[in-house]
């Protein structure tokens, strides 16, 4: 049975700081300055963990694979909050593969219970923690009091 532990051990997943489980599988061998080019991970989650709010300098590509749909929570420099769905039913306003613009905040979580998202993500230039933002439940609860529910869903109180 295709589950979150099968891909878990079959593809390498660690634990990530942001939630769920990641591996980095690829890294552009040309240069941009002192990083690669492009870099991309395999990122899944399980139902009832997320992806935490944090931000990137870069844009970032999502690529849905298996499981269910994912929910990606973004919110722009003007404080206004916005979901994508990440999944394949198209019909349902659903995108197999989503942007989300460097320099926002964002995180993810699973769309139905019981269940997981395997899913690519790709960052241009590569991924680099110097770029890389996570916040607390507090320091957003500062800039964007307008979205305690979602903050505190993703991020924990």
């Amino acid at each position: 049975m295709l589950d979150a532990e099968y891909f878990i051990e079959k593809l390498g997943l660690e634990p990530h700081i942001e939630g769920g489980y990641c591996k980095e599988i690829y890294q552009n061998s040309r240069r941009f300055g002192d990083r690669p080019i492009s870099s991309t991970i395999y990122y899944l989650l399980k139902s009832g963990q997320v992806s935490k709010f944090h931000r990137l300098k870069s844009d970032e590509l999502w690529f849905y694979h298996c499981g269910s749909p994912m929910l990606v929570h973004e919110i722009n420099s003007a404080g206004d909050l916005s979901t994508i769905r990440l999944g394949l039913r198209v019909e349902h306003g659903y995108q197999p593969q989503i942007l989300v613009p460097g320099h926002t905040v964002f995180g993810a979580e699973v769309a139905e219970p019981n269940s997981f998202c395997l899913v690519s993500c790709m960052v241009s230039p590569g991924f680099d923690y110097r770029d890389f933002e996570l916040f607390s439940s507090e320091t957003l609860s500062r800039i964007f009091p307008q979205h305690q529910t979602i903050i505190r869903r993703l991020n924990g109180i």
